[in-house]
């Protein structure tokens, strides 16, 4: 592999707390070994339109505890095109860009699989997606700010409805994974958590609310992620309403909420590392990896192999949410 000399950066798909931090770790990680960074801006689709700028030092003072990302980020149509992938690659080339660091999913990482296919640039992978849902580590940048973010609303949220004896649907993001609303529902202490993973029984929820209601419980929360094969929290309100007409019941969707705010110190501590290991994976004359971390220890798993991973059946999990929420 040829000597690396400029290294670009980009964000890409859906943001996540904690983007910054690893960009401000790619970039003077790069610096400090005598390369030089370029940021590329709105993700693929800068690189389709040569939306590229040099970036030192100063350019990434006092983001690391930022949430979203400087970059900007999109989700490009035109790159997964041929004319859009030569598109990006001319740009590349003008820019004299001979080694990329790509922060984002699962879609940023099968772009990439095709993209590197095609054309030999060095390139590692940073996986940022609030949703905990890629094979090849045990942890996203952005879920843990994401789940910490969900659990404070719902501490607010007990508050008015124990104030008013109510019903709250609580709806969090989580379209294919149930990441979040398994994590933040046990933090939480909801009683009753909805998922992708796992068919909803609508039966079953509708008698412990029923089995809440006769002994007199003042506050039944349930959180569903919005990818729930039921539906999310206006098709639970009508189901309950009409079995229930007497109860008041609310519900509250937190939507983007969840991706922004400033990231926890794990997410930034996360991400620091895997920014840091991206720029010496490449020096080293690694590419097409993600680096991530699996045990606390920094691991690469192949763009090829890094796809969207459904959360496993956790019967502790699922038990303790049974048993503390009695």
């Amino acid at each position: 592999m040829a000597q690396i000399t400029n290294v670009g950066i980009l964000t890409s798909g859906g943001d996540a707390p904690g983007m910054n931090a690893a960009i401000r770790a790619v970039v003077r990680t790069a610096l400090y070994h005598g390369l030089e960074a370029y940021g590329i801006r709105h993700g693929y689709q800068g690189m389709v339109n040569g939306d590229i700028l040099k970036l030192e030092t100063n350019d990434v003072s006092n983001i690391i505890q930022r949430g979203g990302t400087i970059l900007k980020t999109s989700r490009s149509k035109e790159f997964m095109t041929a004319e859009g992938m030569k598109k990006a690659y001319d740009h590349l080339c003008r820019n004299k860009i001979d080694a990329l660091v790509l922060i984002g999913g699962d879609g940023t990482f099968r772009g990439a699989d095709e993209f590197f296919g095609k054309y030999a640039i060095p390139a590692i992978g940073i996986p940022g997606t609030i949703d905990k849902d890629l094979s090849g580590t045990d942890f996203t940048i952005g879920f843990d700010t994401a789940v910490n973010t969900a659990m404070e609303a719902i501490d607010k949220i007990r508050d008015t409805a124990e104030a008013h004896d109510r019903v709250f649907i609580i709806e969090v993001m989580g379209r294919d994974a149930g990441y979040i609303a398994l994590n933040c529902g046990i933090a939480g202490g909801v009683e009753d958590i909805l998922i992708p993973e796992e068919v909803t029984n609508i039966e079953d929820v509708l008698a412990r609310i029923d089995h809440d209601e006769r002994r007199k419980k003042n506050v039944h929360l349930i959180v569903v992620a919005e990818g729930d094969d039921f539906g999310g929290a206006k098709e639970l309100y009508a189901v309950i309403t009409e079995r229930f007409p007497l109860l008041d019941v609310r519900t509250c969707i937190l939507g983007h909420i969840q991706r922004g705010g400033s990231p926890t110190f794990a997410d930034r501590v996360l991400a620091s590392r895997l920014g840091h290991a991206s720029i010496n994976a490449l020096l080293e004359g690694k590419t097409q990896l993600m680096a991530g971390i699996i045990n606390n220890e920094i691991v690469f798993t192949p763009f090829s192999s890094v796809v969207k991973n459904a959360m496993s059946s956790d019967t502790d999990m699922k038990e303790i949410i049974r048993v503390l929420s009695y």
